[in-house]
């Protein structure tokens, strides 16, 4: 309708709810990503072909009657997933592209759904803000539930400054998981209950991020709600480390600081089209890494060194020679030190920006 596409313009303009989701199919289960645009009181979602948005929606939630389960785990391999339950039964999986990002859109998302309701949106930021554990909470009761097997927390191996740990777990996974399992609210009390947890010595930190934390000051910042905090079972075997000079260079590269993540849309080097791809930047060792968000696994389908690359922003009036396909806009282009170009396009001039110069520093 001509009012559904002032809302989307004005969306567009200003950069906000709207992004790049990876939504899961109906019919066929398997993934596509889609350019999202929050309304009102309906989620519409679009095609991108040939680095292009389409026209017209591919399809809408609407929001009336829909209930929101965020952090949704049902999915090992996609920890940040939103489920949305229609009033008809339908349910769609959403996937973001970090917590920070999920926690955004599922605020908006519940915010839109009880948009009629104002005494549900104020007592839903007042839960947000609030600090209140369960009455006769038992940890060991919580622990016993952690070590469940087919329900507990997901137990993996993870890299920190060099070194390889065996039966780890996140910072922010163990949030998801006691909000998900309805120990905690909020995550201000999630993070309250893990540390609790960690004080009565059943978890301990493991690395250097998570274990630095636990010599602050402030109680409220001994835990890390962080994808780059580890922790294990404070029964658990001792880490099994190894020297960074014996770690393959393919996990070496992986190791890095995160600095900056999103969905960008990539032109192929060989057919020449546009796929979006999930970008993550890395620092100590600067690399660019890209995934297809399509995918169960979680590994990259491409990437390189930053060092020595060059970065620029290219114009909008016109194709520069060596992109095709009729593409949106906000171009910038990655030049290796092999002379290798990466076309990537991003969402908004402003974003293009961010990208940019996260990267530079990196060079």
């Amino acid at each position: 309708s001509q009012e559904e596409n002032m809302v989307i313009s004005q969306c567009l303009c200003y950069n906000q709810l709207c992004g790049f989701l990876p939504l899961q199919g109906h019919v066929v289960r398997n993934w596509k990503v889609r350019w999202f645009v929050l309304l009102q009181d309906k989620l519409l979602y679009y095609k991108i072909e040939g680095g292009k948005k389409e026209p017209t929606p591919k399809g809408r939630i609407l929001l009336d009657g829909c209930t929101i389960t965020c952090p949704c785990l049902e999915y090992e391999n996609r920890p940040l997933l939103i489920k949305l339950k229609t009033k008809t039964n339908t349910d769609y999986f959403l996937e973001c592209c970090s917590r920070e990002e999920r926690d955004s859109w599922a605020l908006d998302i519940t915010g839109a759904i009880h948009a009629g309701h104002p005494v549900q949106v104020q007592e839903l930021h007042r839960m947000k803000n609030s600090f209140k554990l369960l009455e006769n909470i038992s940890l060991h009761n919580i622990v016993e539930r952690m070590y469940d097997s087919s329900t507990g927390i997901k137990l993996t191996r993870n890299l920190d400054q060099g070194s390889r740990y065996k039966e780890t777990f996140t910072g922010s996974a163990l949030v998801d998981w006691l909000i998900s399992n309805s120990f905690a609210v909020s995550r201000f009390e999630a993070v309250t209950l893990a540390s609790m947890l960690m004080d009565e010595n059943f978890i301990r930190p493991v690395g250097v991020r998570s274990t630095e934390a636990t010599r602050s000051s402030d109680p409220s910042e001994k835990f890390l709600d962080d994808s780059t905090a580890l922790y294990m079972f404070a029964e658990s075997s001792k880490k099994n480390t190894s020297s960074k000079e014996e770690v393959h260079f393919n996990i070496s590269e992986l190791s890095g600081t995160i600095v900056k993540q999103g969905f960008l849309v990539k032109q192929g080097h060989k057919r020449k089209n546009w796929k979006v791809r999930k970008f993550v930047l890395r620092a100590d060792p600067a690399f660019l890494h890209y995934y297809d968000p399509t995918k169960e696994d979680n590994k990259p389908v491409g990437g390189f060194s930053l060092r020595g690359c060059l970065v620029s922003a290219l114009e909008d009036n016109g194709v520069p020679a060596g992109v095709k396909g009729n593409v949106q806009g906000n171009l910038f282009k990655i030049i290796t030190k092999n002379d290798i170009h990466y076309y990537i396009q991003a969402s908004s001039k402003a974003e293009r920006v961010q990208w940019i110069e996260a990267i530079k520093p990196l060079t």
